[in-house]
């Protein structure tokens, strides 16, 4: 092989990748610098040629730099793990290209970031029904989400510049602001609760979850983003709880007071006019509940109780003597006895205002997902550059290919059958690139969101494709375990694969901190569960072999804010476990048996028999 020489003059000493190429790309002379990437990447570079540290299309980039005698910026090319970025800079003179390069790995990283964070940042402000605002450091507002106005009755631009006593009562002001300051100097991340006025003199209680953002290199705060909810009606609600019993009478919730087998003994007004329950007679408790749902609470809610005095849940309460449900906030209460045996109480809200809230706000959802599947896409760019070079790769050496035999079809009779099987091969790597433009056409399209029977072995399928390079990347597995009844339910595909794409790509981080430069395994499971009494349900299980959560982590993880990773805003898996819920299930976690995590969406059956079909 002829050596090819470095360049003259100052250009050895350029801090930049310099090269020259002729007019068909061959290299002719390079720089110290190119000679020092070269050695970086000495096994991926094959063999320490310069050529393959540009792109991989740079034949066409010189042809074209020369014909339109004009420079050609910002080619990329990967190699390894570093992206580099290449000027192409025409000298017709001597028909040849000066290309300089620099290395754009972290640049373009930190990029890719900072555009998820605004775009993610910016959906959730515009859409969520809980107030998000922005304080600095002193608290006084610097943003607040369109929240505010029904939350508070200012508008966003009414209270930029205004400080927390002008609408937080100065005894709720007092009391917990000093304490979250230390917590989020010290730890980035606090909760309290305060009491605030509203724009009519109205006193409303929030439950406010913050986290500090910090200056890079100093770690001082510079801003505080929060997320309040309005949580008025569940202090009042324990308050009731906690009066005489002429005070539950009066109560708009849903009391009633059980047994541990399950007997009623007592149920306020309120609850048998929303359960159509009439005369003395009580029904037992399973006339209310689903089966699936009655086992819950015993395995999982009465210990609870027991233990901590009280277990929340979010269900559905059947209306006795008819077919409809109601949406309920429930709350189990256990309280001790003289005897030593503990009796209970439930509380239930009717939900039915905020369903009803929730679907007039769903037709906001669409934006929402697809801005949120943009910035997917971009932290998947790699593996969907990859996935597509692959093919278009390959066109190219057969299309070349084809042309040599053509040219050899006057004396060698098989030529022109090399050149057709060379064709037939183009089309089939064709036919794969249109695949892969389709997958990501059909998972970024905009518009509304549009609900229908899927199958759901179809959608993990699709979700795993769209997550493989990232997994093979990091020496992820993904074996899925599809039930061969093929389950379905009624949903949007998009949403559904949203939601599994982050419950993917969250498993592939968990299994990197716990096996990192090691093989590991992520495990997808669909099927049927039977839940009693004839129902049952359809589970999406994804299971990691990273390190786990311990119980206080395992109750907080769908909570905005809370992350377990440096850079992440912790809104990922609360995002998800909202889609899961707009389609009437649930989205849980629990220890998986070999020490990871094991995330499921529980779908009930009831769900996929439905036939209607938003438009």
């Amino acid at each position: 092989m002829t050596e090819i020489p470095q360049i003259p003059g100052s250009l050895p000493r350029d801090p930049e990748a310099c090269l020259v190429v002729d007019h068909r790309a061959q290299v002719l002379a390079f720089n110290d610098t190119t000679q020092r990437w070269l050695r970086q990447h000495d096994h991926a570079s094959g063999g320490g040629r310069p050529d393959t540290l540009l792109p991989v299309n740079l034949p066409a980039l010189v042809r074209a730099c020369l014909q339109q005698d004009r420079a050609i910026e910002d080619v990329e090319s990967r190699l390894g793990d570093h992206t580099y970025l290449w000027l192409l800079v025409p000298d017709q003179a001597h028909q040849q290209v000066m290309i300089r390069g620099r290395d754009g790995t972290a640049t373009l990283a930190a990029l890719d970031e900072a555009t998820r964070a605004s775009r993610l940042y910016r959906l959730i402000t515009e859409n969520t029904t809980d107030l998000i605002s922005r304080h600095a450091p002193d608290g006084s507002f610097i943003d607040a989400s369109p929240a505010s106005w029904r939350l508070l009755g200012y508008w966003p631009e009414e209270l930029r510049g205004q400080r927390l006593d002008q609408v937080v009562l100065a005894d709720s002001l007092d009391q917990h602001l000093e304490e979250a300051r230390v917590r989020l100097r010290d730890t980035g991340y606090a909760t309290l609760t305060v009491q605030m006025r509203r724009r009519d003199g109205e006193l409303r209680w929030f439950e406010t979850a913050s986290r500090a953002i910090r200056e890079t290199y100093t770690g001082a705060v510079i801003e505080v983003v929060s997320v309040s909810r309005d949580i008025t009606a569940r202090v009042n609600s324990e308050e009731n709880n906690r009066r005489l019993a002429q005070v539950v009478e009066a109560n708009t919730d849903l009391v009633l007071f059980v047994s541990r087998s399950g007997n009623i003994s007592y149920m306020n007004p309120a609850a048998r006019s929303a359960l159509g329950v009439e005369g003395q007679s009580l029904p037992p408790l399973s006339a209310f509940f689903d089966a699936s749902e009655l086992q819950r609470m015993v395995s999982e809610g009465l210990p609870r109780a027991n233990e901590s005095g009280v277990w929340e849940t979010e269900t559905r309460l059947h209306i006795h003597g008819g077919g409809d449900t109601l949406p309920v906030s429930l709350v189990l209460l256990s309280h001790p006895a003289a005897s030593g045996q503990p009796y209970y109480s439930l509380v239930a809200r009717d939900m039915t205002e905020r369903e009803l809230r929730e679907q007039e706000q769903r037709r906001h959802q669409e934006e929402l997902a697809h801005t949120a599947r943009l910035a997917t896409l971009g932290e998947l760019a790699s593996g969907i550059a990859h996935e597509m070079n692959q093919p278009l790769a390959t066109i190219v050496n057969y299309a070349n290919a084809s042309q040599r035999y053509l040219k050899q079809a006057g004396d060698n009779p098989d030529a022109l059958a090399r050149v057709q099987d060379g064709l037939k091969r183009i089309t089939q790597h064709a036919n794969h690139a249109s695949e892969v433009i389709k997958r990501l056409r059909a998972f970024l399209r905009k518009g509304q969101k549009r609900t229908a029977a899927i199958d759901v072995n179809d959608v993990v399928t699709t979700s795993v494709r769209l997550c493989q390079w990232e997994a093979d990347k990091h020496r992820v597995a993904i074996q899925c375990q599809l039930a061969p009844d093929r389950p379905s339910l009624t949903a949007d595909p998009v949403l559904l694969e949203q939601v599994l794409i982050n419950l993917i790509r969250n498993a592939i981080d968990a299994n990197r901190e716990r096996h990192a430069g090691q093989p590991s395994r992520i495990t997808l499971i669909t099927r049927h569960r039977a839940t009693g009494e004839g129902q049952s349900e359809i589970l999406i299980e994804v299971i990691d072999q990273g390190p786990g959560l311990d119980e206080e982590g395992l109750s907080q993880m769908f909570a905005p804010f809370y992350t377990r990773k440096q850079d992440g805003l912790g809104l990922g898996l609360s995002m998800s476990r909202s889609i899961v819920e707009g389609f009437g299930g649930y989205l849980e976690a629990s220890p998986d048996d070999g020490g990871g995590l094991r995330l499921y969406c529980r779908f009930p059956v009831r769900l996929a028999s439905a036939t209607d079909t938003d438009d």
